[in-house]
């Protein structure tokens, strides 16, 4: 008999107090989040999509958002569930992952500021196999699907830039793919950490190595020693599950063609992230 399908994901959400400036609440889909208070106010236009809304969209779509705290491990998105909240993330970061019959996970596409979180609503198509969750702990500004199809209607700048961007996470799962088959475990590595940086806007993030084992589809005893060769380069420290990347340009000479290929189509589709060196201020 097959084992549970999210026993081993389960696994992965620490126990936490809610953090300072939110409150907890229910939702229809049975998840604990958190509401904002007066100080918990993030700035909407942190996401790439958010931002690059015309101001009178953005605005039209103010009172519909909501900003929620997500954790690490929690279910954002179940499988074969139809999906009724989507979610545009401001500091946090998703993972789609999939699950086999013995409970063995893969990620097979990653969400964070560029982007948005149930990308299959807007395409009407929700209700699939794979399962979202949090991969890195942050903020979220949560929208109802019905608010997202009337914001997203043809001709409106939304749904011009949903297009685009279905099209750059396509390209995401595609490479990564690619890259999982063909590079050594340091490449990969560092692609991930590049990636989980551009998408969370920080140096510093939680990371365990059983996510990142099932992040780059391998053992724990792979990442130890991928983790290991990239700390002791001088390129990133890791320690108690915390993450700090030390030498981004070291990363990104030290990463594969894959992470290159990828960012320039997010790049070409959606716009730039702040830490990349072409990012320069003369350019």
């Amino acid at each position: 008999m097959p084992r549970p399908r999210i026993s081993r994901i389960g696994s992965l959400v620490p126990a936490r107090a809610t953090p300072p400036g939110v409150a907890s609440v229910s939702t229809d889909m049975g998840i604990a989040m958190a509401t904002p208070d007066q100080d918990h106010t993030p700035d909407l236009t942190t996401n790439r999509l958010l931002a690059a809304l015309p101001a009178s969209e953005l605005d039209a779509l103010r009172p519909h958002l909501t900003i929620i705290d997500l954790a690490i491990g929690e279910t954002i998105h179940a499988p074969h569930t139809p999906i009724h909240v989507v979610y545009f993330p401001l500091t946090g970061c998703a993972s789609v992952v999939a699950t086999d019959e013995e409970g063995d996970i893969l990620e097979v596409g990653t969400i964070g500021r560029e982007g948005m979180v149930g990308l299959t609503a807007f395409h009407e198509a929700d209700g699939g196999p794979l399962e979202t969750i949090g991969q890195v702990p942050g903020d979220y500004a949560r929208l109802p699907v019905a608010a997202l199809h009337a914001a997203a209607a043809p001709g409106c700048t939304l749904h011009r830039l949903l297009h685009r961007y279905s099209h750059a996470a396509h390209l995401l799962t595609a490479q990564s793919a690619a890259c999982n088959r063909f590079h050594d475990m340091e490449a990969r590595c560092a692609r991930w950490l590049l990636l989980t940086q551009d998408r969370v806007g920080r140096e510093v993030f939680p990371l365990t190595h059983e996510f990142l084992g099932y992040m780059l589809g391998t053992r724990r005893a792979g990442v130890t020693i991928a983790m290991g060769v990239l700390q002791h380069a001088g390129l990133i420290t890791y320690y108690r599950g915390e993450v700090t990347i030390l030498d981004r340009d070291g990363l990104e000479n030290g990463t594969c063609e894959c992470y290159r290929v990828i960012t320039a189509e997010y790049d070409r589709l959606i716009g730039q992230y702040p830490y990349r060196k072409q990012d320069a201020p003369d350019q």
